[in-house]
């Protein structure tokens, strides 16, 4: 099927900012600042197509982060169709709520909320997850950004330096982050723990700062040659033209009492 079969919500700002956002998995596909070029990768062979997830933008995790747990991998909510709605020209609010689908692979009442917000220079996406349950329950999510570059290999990405993390690529030990920069050489799947400072993704000609709050780990992620031409719905060479920075409670879960609401953002910014 062609996303353009696909309900999708447009947001635009007078100086000429746009993003799209697809109801279908609540998906952010598209951001382009004013004055600038696309930000967001989106996977030529991504398939649009019930049931499938949607490689590249920003798709949403939840209530699992990659297959730490029984679930499928990154949760339930990215390839179900939520309600949306445009607030004004550059805002956007979608929900979710659990059903028989949901239900029958994790037994619990929530509701999920994307809220985002386009601005001239910076795009802020903010989840809300409220537990409709009766009793706690627990979960890990994460916004999944695809940062669209020029060429990974010319990319680095700034101010991990202090931080410990999770290195998958290194059968998931742990790891003091002591170098200024990271660069990319090959596969790059690191989960950084701890409060984040703006983490600034560099390129020859141009920059961008990611900031979060409300989530306490910051995902890097970059498949590399061979992983990456092992993706069917990635094409060829389409690991050189992303960095996913992601927003997550990957490796720290939150224990959410009844009626109780989390929220956590993400904010990409242009920068000079």
């Amino acid at each position: 099927m062609s996303k353009d079969n696909f309900p999708k919500i447009v947001l635009t700002t007078t100086a000429g900012a746009r993003a799209e956002v697809y109801v279908y998995g609540a998906h952010v596909t598209s951001w382009t600042p004013a004055n600038g070029s696309e930000r967001l990768f989106l996977s030529e062979k991504s398939a649009f197509q019930t049931g499938a997830a949607i490689r590249g933008g920003v798709p949403v995790v939840f209530p699992q982060f990659s297959q730490l747990g029984p679930l499928p991998k990154h949760g339930l909510v990215r390839t179900q169709s939520w309600e949306g709605s445009r607030v004004d020209h550059g805002m956007a609010v979608l929900r979710i709520r659990d059903s028989d689908d949901t239900r029958s692979l994790w037994p619990h009442a929530f509701e999920a909320q994307l809220s985002v917000t386009l601005e001239e220079a910076r795009l802020s996406i903010e989840l809300a997850v409220t537990n409709a349950d009766d009793q706690p329950f627990t979960f890990t999510c994460a916004l999944h950004t695809y940062l669209r570059v020029h060429d990974i290999a010319q990319t680095h990405i700034e101010n991990l330096a202090g931080r410990r993390y999770r290195d998958a690529v290194r059968d998931n030990q742990n790891f003091l982050e002591e170098d200024a920069v990271l660069r990319f050489a090959g596969e790059v799947d690191r989960v950084y723990h701890g409060p984040a400072h703006d983490v600034i993704v560099r390129e020859p000609d141009r920059s961008l700062t990611v900031q979060q709050q409300g989530f306490v780990d910051t995902v890097v992620w970059n498949p590399g040659a061979d992983k990456g031409a092992a993706l069917a719905d990635l094409e060829v060479d389409g690991y050189r033209r992303f960095v996913c920075v992601e927003a997550a409670l990957a490796d720290t879960a939150i224990n959410l009492e009844p009626q109780a609401t989390w929220r956590g953002s993400q904010i990409l910014m242009v920068t000079a």
